[in-house]
Formats: C-alpha cells, structure tokens, sequence
C-alpha cells in the first residue's frame, strides 16, 4: 500500500472532521493537503487547487508568504512561548500598539485569547462585569441578532442565531434578547430593500426601549454575517445600531473575526461607515492565516472598570495557557507589515470589481436565486425555484455536488448548505480571480443542470 492510501485509510479511521457529516466522508475518496503556494493548495498526490476560501476565510497574503515564515522562524530561535499571567514579551507588546493604531479610535487595551469563538467569549464576560463593576448589576442580559454566529464555546453559541448549529446545546445556554437581522432576498417581514426604510431596526429599538436597564452588551458581526450565508446588511445598518446602543447607554461589541482584515474592502468593516464600537474582537485573519489567535480591543473606560486594590478583587478572571502567544504575535506583526508594504488594501479594489462584473454572469443560472457580495465575501445562494425561492431538499445535497464538482476542476470550496461562498486570499490575481470564477459558474451549471439563459 503506497503512503498515501496509508494516510487516507488512517484519516478515516482516527480523525473526527469538524463540522463533516462523517458518514458522508467515509464514501468520498479525501483530499489531504501536504503543501501550499500562494493561492494553491497542494494534496499527496501532487495535484494543484485554487483556495477558494482561504482555508476556511483566514487566509490573506496566500501561502508561504516568505516575510510571514522567516517571522516565526526567527521567533523559534528566541522563544517559542511564555505566560502572559504576570509577564509579557515583545511581539505581543508591539501587536498591541499597532492594533490600537489601525482600529476605530477609542479602542485602547488589548486582551489576546486563540480564536475567534475565545475573542467573543472574552468580550461578553467583559461587558458582564464591566457593567458589575459599576454597581449596576441589573444589566447582565445581552442582545444578538437572528441568523448570527459568534463561535461554538457556549458563551458565544449563546448569542449566536443559527438553530442548526445550536439548537441541540439549547439547555446549555443562557437566553439572550434577539433583534431582527435584515436579510433581504428572505426578509422575514415580506418587505423589500431600500422601501422598506429598514424597518428591521424596529424591533430592536423596542428591545432597548424596553430592557436596556438590564442589557449589558450588544453584539453584532458588522456589515455580513459569514457563517449564515454571506448575508449584507444594507448602506445604513452598522451606524443605525451604533447610535441606538449608544442612545440607550448598551455596550456595542462588534465581532470582526470573518469581516476583519480587509475581507470587506477596508480593513476593518467598521471603517466602512466609521463606526466605533465599545469592543471589538478580531481573529482569523490576524496572523495572515498562519497560527491561532485572537485579539479583543476595549475602550479605556471598559479597561477603567476593572482597576482596583488587590484587595478589592476588580481583576479580569480570564485567559489562556497560549495568551499572547509570541510566535502568533510575531506573525501577525509580519502580516501587518505585508499589507502596508504591499498596499494590500488599496490593490484590493480593482479585484473587487472584477468580482463584482464577473458574479452578474451567475444571475444568468437559473438555480442562482441571489448572489451576495461586500467586498471580498461572496455568497451564492442556489434555490430550487428562482420565483418562489424555495430551496433544495437537503437530501439532494445540491452544494456539496457542486464543491466535488469544483474539486475535480482544481478549485476548493466550502459551501454552507446550498450557499456557495467565494472568498479568496486577498494576493490573488486577476487571472486567478477568473480562473476561479470560471470553474465555480461551471461547476454550479454541471451541478443543477441550468443552462445559461
């Protein structure tokens, strides 16, 4: 037996695929990464795939980025990792001050975790017992949107509004107050965009009119909800919610793990409208998709809160073994060097547009009910019906289909459910960017039988 199929029989039987419908793995021939190079993903076989999601969205500069490896190479050759709990180290210390600089004034103290499940996690029990440390100890509710997602740790599934991923932990988590998300190709109140004036923030205005003596925290993924389908959220939206948290005295945290980092356009989501949230919380593409990490920025006044006497117990009972860890900070410092130096953000908009011309072409599919896109997030939605947008049964696992289709052409996807998501490494280049295109149009036709009209 050849070395390969050593490894593919063993990934079968000891590993335990995240989000993987295992029966289902157990019948496909599996795809075992060994290398990569920029926006290529090489198997054990030698064959080549354009990373169409940057390695599930952390991905920026593509792989193997030189500056990114020679960073944690030299890091190695000084220390690999110490606490945080009462010491500190270089890289974490200029991560932090660089972080500052780059994100929405206000943001002034940095708290590192792993990932972004952890970076949200952290922000909630921070806006918890900020709100306990002044006295007002009423305001332990939060508030989240329908369709988010904010990570699997319970703290953040609790907050989260995808029932297919939380339901069943349902008596685990605490209930939190949810506002209405817009979705406009599905807009639950049957009202289409831009009449409908966003009536969505109704609700959510009554929320606060009603409970903000006792809401400590809002929490909202700025401008898309990734994990929900690349869902927009309409010109207006982001600074609508700022200015009702701020008018009704609730924390705003924004949860920029998938938005951050120059997926949207800018880099940061919030810039898009200048908005400036209490708390912020960054991951994914904070080492340019090369070790875990996550950031969570706050306010001084939230930072405040928590000084005292020793005495006094006001400390901030959290954190990690990997807490700062100084290889992940040393990359991330690299990543960030990477986007000035290569102009990362200022060279993403013509690639955007030709995203943008290229999608119109997937409208002309029949099975293409909308087609989502905020900069470099691109979401796909295939429907059974165009007219009525009912769905694909689940059984015929039409998105699956189209990712083994995309496979066989050179290309990997990860859809979620019926919903293409396209979101490449930001260094792609334009012939990459219609190479990929290219096959995923195709593979979708293949995949739903719909000629071009």
């Amino acid at each position: 037996m050849s070395w390969q199929r050593r490894l593919e029989q063993a990934d079968k039987q000891y590993i335990w695929h995240p989000f993987t419908q295992m029966r289902n793995y157990q019948e496909m021939d599996p795809v075992i990464i060994e290398r990569g190079e920029g926006s290529y993903l090489i198997d054990i076989y030698g064959r080549r795939y354009l990373d169409g999601v940057s390695s599930l969205w952390v991905i920026v500069h593509g792989h193997r980025r030189e500056e990114i490896d020679r960073a944690i190479v030299e890091q190695v050759g000084r220390i690999s990792h110490s606490t945080l709990l009462g010491l500190s180290n270089p890289p974490a210390i200029e991560l932090a001050k660089q972080l500052v600089e780059i994100t929405p004034a206000g943001l002034e103290r940095v708290f590192y975790s792993d990932n972004g499940s952890t970076g949200c996690e952290v922000a909630l029990k921070m806006a918890f017992q900020y709100w306990h440390l002044r006295g007002e100890d009423r305001k332990t509710r939060f508030i989240s949107f329908t369709n988010a997602y904010h990570g699997d740790t319970l703290g953040a599934a609790s907050v989260g509004g995808i029932d297919l991923f939380h339901e069943a932990y349902r008596p685990l988590l605490f209930p939190v107050l949810q506002a209405d998300a817009p979705y406009c190709y599905r807009c639950p109140l049957g009202l289409n965009w831009p009449a409908c004036g966003m009536t969505c923030l109704g609700r959510l205005e009554r929320i606060l009119k009603d409970h903000h003596q006792e809401v400590a925290a809002l929490i909202i993924e700025p401008l898309v909800q990734g994990a929900a389908g690349m869902i927009t959220q309409p010109l207006g939206f982001l600074p609508a919610v700022r200015e009702l948290c701020t008018r009704y005295g609730v924390l705003m945290i924004a949860d920029e793990v998938a938005v951050g980092f120059g997926r949207t356009g800018t880099m940061f989501a919030c810039d898009h409208e200048g908005v400036k949230p209490d708390v912020m919380v960054l991951a994914k593409g904070i080492t340019g998709g090369y070790l875990p990490l996550a950031a969570t920025l706050a306010t001084e006044e939230v930072y405040g809160a928590f000084l005292g006497e020793y005495h006094e117990f006001k400390t901030f009972f959290h954190g990690h073994t990997y807490t700062g860890n100084p290889l992940a900070c040393a990359a991330a410092l690299a990543n960030l060097d990477v986007f000035a130096r290569d102009e990362t953000i200022e060279r993403l908009a013509p690639k955007i547009d030709l995203l943008s011309r290229r999608l119109e072409q997937f409208k002309d599919i029949a099975a293409v009910g909308d087609v989502r896109q905020q900069g470099f997030m691109t979401g796909v939605e295939l429907v059974a019906d165009r007219k009525t947008k009912v769905p694909f049964p689940p059984q015929e696992k039409v998105g699956i289909g189209v990712m083994l289709e995309a496979r066989t052409r050179g290309v990997i996807i990860r859809p979620l459910g019926d919903i293409i998501v396209i979101m490449p490494p930001l260094s792609i280049t334009e012939g990459e960017l219609e190479e990929l295109l290219g096959v995923i149009h195709q593979s979708i036709q293949t995949v739903t039988g719909g000629t071009a009209r």
